[in-house]
């Protein structure tokens, strides 16, 4: 038996197209519903308690779609509202992003040996994941005696849609956010934010040689094949991508381009109440 219905994804506008790639790389066969609330965009400056309203909205939307599976493409929700979302799926399975990344950087950190091997875990993050220290609380579950430092980088989400991932600016930018982690002498670095993966060479650069970044986008994509398993997948030809939007403009198009690395597909405007 296999399950022909999408997996659904959210997320506050387009940064979650980076999960979105990831998982159509990992599970091919699968159909994707994207959902960019991209008319309430960032969710990483709201309260709490707006995200996991606006969380509940677009869960929702996406549980009249059919969907089997919800994947919160955005550390923010994932951060803020993981419970409120869980709740609203009424038992379809959900994973967010912070916990497979937390998981992929324990194991990297445990392959770091030496000095370095008693730095602390960087996270890269958005005001809002930072504030929560979501990251933090999700790796001492799983290691106490870790420790772990988050850094806000709010410039990198501009500048990921702007497409100056790697010019002056951008470079800059890398440089004076990421001087403490360099001072700390992190060599594990997670990149937590579903728009930095644009930014990964540049943030690489400004990082001592060898440090490792840790994406938590390809860190989920691994987790939603895990999750659904054998019986879960979807059989057959190549998947189907739909891309759902709450405000649609020219520039969006060309933003959702970048994360894709390809063509944006059509966009269908969509409304939340």
């Amino acid at each position: 038996m296999t399950d022909p219905r999408p997996i659904g994804l959210f997320d506050s506008g387009v940064g979650g197209l980076t999960v979105l790639d990831a998982v159509a790389r990992r599970l091919p066969g699968e159909d994707l519903l994207y959902l960019g609330d991209t008319a309430r965009l960032p969710y990483g400056t709201k309260s709490p308690e707006t995200v996991r309203r606006y969380a509940r909205r677009a869960v929702s939307l996406l549980l009249s779609r059919g969907v089997k599976a919800l994947v919160v493409a955005c550390n923010t929700a994932s951060a803020l509202a993981l419970d409120a979302i869980v709740d609203e799926a009424r038992g379809v399975p959900v994973l967010g992003v912070v916990e497979p990344g937390a998981r992929a950087a324990l194991r990297t950190a445990r392959g770091v040996t030496g000095p370095a091997a008693g730095a602390p875990i960087a996270v890269l993050a958005t005001e809002a994941t930072v504030a929560s220290d979501a990251y933090g609380r999700a790796i001492r579950s799983l290691d106490p005696s870790r420790t772990v430092m988050n850094v806000a980088c709010p410039l990198f989400v501009p500048l990921a849609e702007e497409g100056w991932t790697e010019n002056e600016v951008a470079r800059e930018a890398a440089r004076l956010y990421l001087a403490p982690v360099v001072a700390a002498g992190a060599r594990v670095v997670v990149l937590g934010c579903t728009h930095y993966p644009l930014l990964a060479r540049t943030i690489a650069a400004a990082l001592p040689e060898g440090t490792l970044l840790v994406d938590s986008a390809a860190s989920t994509a691994i987790e939603v094949e895990a999750l659904l398993g054998t019986e879960g997948r979807r059989a057959g030809e190549a998947g189907e991508t739909h891309l759902l939007v709450t405000d649609a403009s020219e520039r969006l198009r060309r933003v959702a381009g970048r994360f894709l690395g390809r063509e944006a597909a059509a966009l269908e405007l969509v409304d939340l109440p």
